[in-house]
């Protein structure tokens, strides 16, 4: 039996005929009306806190005219998720201590869902042990550590990338990948996170797929030193050296900015804890008055 002929472009197909599995029946009056699409349904603030969307959920109350308390707490919350990501555990010890004074006192019903997703005092102990695990070469040591931080929402990526990272560096890449996967389900924000799998690609010869990350990587954070380098290796690999040695020059410039920013970033931290150094603070600006004034009196004179 000869196979049926599909009809050449063009040509129209007989009324009636017989549309095999597979073939396109061109008849529209035969089409199935297209379903609308759903509108997606609008979530209130309560639930974008719930779920962690944490700048939407700014953005939102803004727009509401929140509390001002409550937008503070917000910035405060987002401003510790952007520190962790850049493993700029000062800056976000010191937005975690603001939220102390503000969650008790929230409106409702924002105030309890905000006060469920973040314990200013369990969220600093987290933050304690993501700092000191920088120090910790034994997995099981790590993963003991950093039990508090998985617990906590603002930190638990950063916790599974720094396991992932301990892997990698042992050889373990599959165990690697997939502690960095799952630390990008929890904050598909985590561009550290993303750079290390881009680096599970460089180790593995993969140059284009690594480049394809370190590029994902840089349109989260365009101003991220270590993708922008990164991303210049895996250029130079390719025989892109041109490319390569821009983009590894744009790291190392964001790369002093950020050294900088850190060193003052400690500095103010020291001097908030620190009672002598609060003391020695007040005491150097005394003293610069005092040149001042002496040397206008002399000028005066």
């Amino acid at each position: 039996m000869s196979a049926a002929r599909r009809p050449d472009a063009g040509q129209a197909t007989p009324e009636g005929a017989h549309v095999t599995p597979g073939e396109l029946n061109t008849d529209s009056s035969q089409t199935a009306p297209s379903q609308p699409q759903q509108p997606q349904p609008v979530l209130s603030l309560p639930d974008l806190i719930g779920q962690g969307e944490w700048q939407l959920a700014l953005a939102t109350a803004r727009v509401q005219g929140a509390p001002l308390d409550l937008e503070q707490a917000l910035d405060a919350v987002l401003t510790v998720q952007s520190a962790v990501r850049a493993r700029r555990y000062p800056a976000a010890r010191q937005a975690a201590a603001e939220l102390t004074p503000l969650l008790p006192a929230l409106p409702e019903p924002e105030g309890s869902a905000l006060r469920a997703q973040v314990d200013p005092q369990e969220l600093t102990g987290a933050l304690r042990a993501l700092d000191a695990g920088q120090k910790v070469t034994d997995p099981a040591e790590l993963a003991a550590l950093l039990a508090g931080a998985l617990a906590q929402p603002l930190t638990r990526a950063e916790a599974l990338n720094m396991q992932g990272i301990l892997h990698a560096v042992s050889g373990e890449a599959e165990q690697a990948r997939a502690l960095l996967d799952a630390a990008m389900q929890a904050d598909s924000g985590h561009y550290r996170a993303l750079t290390n799998l881009g680096n599970l690609e460089m180790e593995a010869g993969q140059f284009a797929e690594a480049e394809a990350v370190y590029r994902r990587v840089l349109a989260l954070n365009p101003e991220y030193d270590g993708g922008h380098h990164n991303l210049g290796v895996a250029l130079r690999r390719q025989g892109r050296v041109g490319e390569g040695v821009k983009s590894i020059r744009r790291g190392q410039q964001l790369s002093m900015k950020r050294s900088k920013d850190d060193t003052n970033a400690e500095m103010k931290e020291q001097f908030a804890q620190n009672p002598f150094m609060r003391n020695l603070r007040w005491v150097l600006i005394a003293v610069v008055v005092l040149i001042v004034f002496l040397v206008v009196r002399g000028v005066g004179g």
